[in-house]
């Protein structure tokens, strides 16, 4: 999405390096499902390639290495920064893996030969899989982030489905998060978050709950309850938002800070609104960025008056 805060459309194009000893083999796997693979024939052009592009996984067939050092160069990947949630995948002799000290070792996960095709592609398509998660999901709250996000709303819109998605995010955070700093306003976000996948998890069908970044939160939820879901979502909310605040700016029911132009001002009481937008057979959406288009156009609204917790329903679609 164009504005500030919402879902944006990130593409992982990252290909899997291998230093094996099977190259058809594994050729044929990455072939099977789809994934691109960059072959390396000697430790120097192993770690040249991981310098050049960070790979979306790692595999590597410790019995091709006549260097036992090459354990240690692991251990060293994951010791950058950069590496460390990139997921690798090792093979090894059955012998080797009875040998191995799995918690120095800091592999994810492991085929022992002989090597089979079938296996071979569905670990590696698993890897991608949960690494494509990790790399996706947002650090503070552990919810599912942007890649996944449009995927899900993608999906939905593709099956046909009805649903009802719903925008979240915060009045008056960055107010809050200059005055009483950054980690107090994370248990703010974190407080939200609980609060989004508590109610949602009670709603026994297919719902989703993920984390655009800061304060921006979208859930995903059958028609029927989206009404419902907004007030409880606000009735939560607004009951528990007040232990978050000193007891003075409470008495006070506001908080001195600057906005966003740098001047001194009186701010409320965090409030949270909620733009929700339905997917219905008599308005269907052919992509998620109409989607995102109405979601921004619900969110201009629904801010219109931000001292109160409030929510609106794109009622069009009905």
């Amino acid at each position: 999405m164009p504005q500030s805060g919402m879902i944006a459309d990130i593409d992982y194009k990252k290909r899997f390096l291998l230093y094996v000893k099977n190259k058809v083999l594994f050729n044929k796997c990455l072939s099977n499902i789809g994934i691109e693979g960059v072959f390396c024939d000697n430790e120097k052009e192993f770690m040249e390639n991981i310098y050049n592009e960070i790979p979306e996984c790692i595999v590597v067939d410790l019995d091709f290495s006549s260097d036992m050092a090459f354990e240690d160069i692991l251990k060293s990947i994951k010791n950058m920064d950069f590496m460390l949630e990139v997921p690798i995948l090792v093979v090894c002799s059955k012998e080797k893996l009875a040998s191995m000290d799995m918690n120095k070792l800091q592999v994810d996960d492991f085929l022992v030969h002989p090597l089979d095709e079938l296996i071979c592609s569905k670990m590696l398509e698993l890897i991608r899989s949960r690494s494509k998660r990790t790399l996706d999901a947002n650090p503070l709250t552990k919810l599912p982030g942007n890649t996944s996000i449009i995927t899900k709303i993608q999906e939905l819109i593709e099956g046909k489905k009805d649903f009802a998605l719903g925008y979240v995010d915060l009045n008056y955070f960055k107010a809050y998060n200059d005055r009483y700093g950054f980690l107090r306003g994370d248990e703010v976000i974190k407080m939200l978050a609980r609060i989004l996948v508590n109610l949602v998890n009670q709603i026994p069908e297919d719902t989703f709950v993920g984390h655009i970044g800061g304060d921006d939160f979208v859930f995903i939820v059958p028609l029927v309850y989206a009404q419902r879901l907004a007030e409880q979502i606000i009735s939560f909310f607004d009951e528990i938002v007040p232990s978050f605040y000193d007891k003075e700016d409470l008495k006070e029911k506001r908080i001195i800070s600057r906005d966003r132009q740098g001047n001194i001002k009186e701010f409320p009481i965090m409030t949270v609104g909620i733009a929700i937008v339905l997917n219905t057979e008599k308005c269907r959406f052919q992509h998620y960025g109409e989607v995102a288009k109405v979601a921004a156009e619900l969110k201009n609204f629904v801010k219109s008056n931000r001292d109160i917790s409030s929510y609106v329903i794109d009622r069009r679609a009905t």
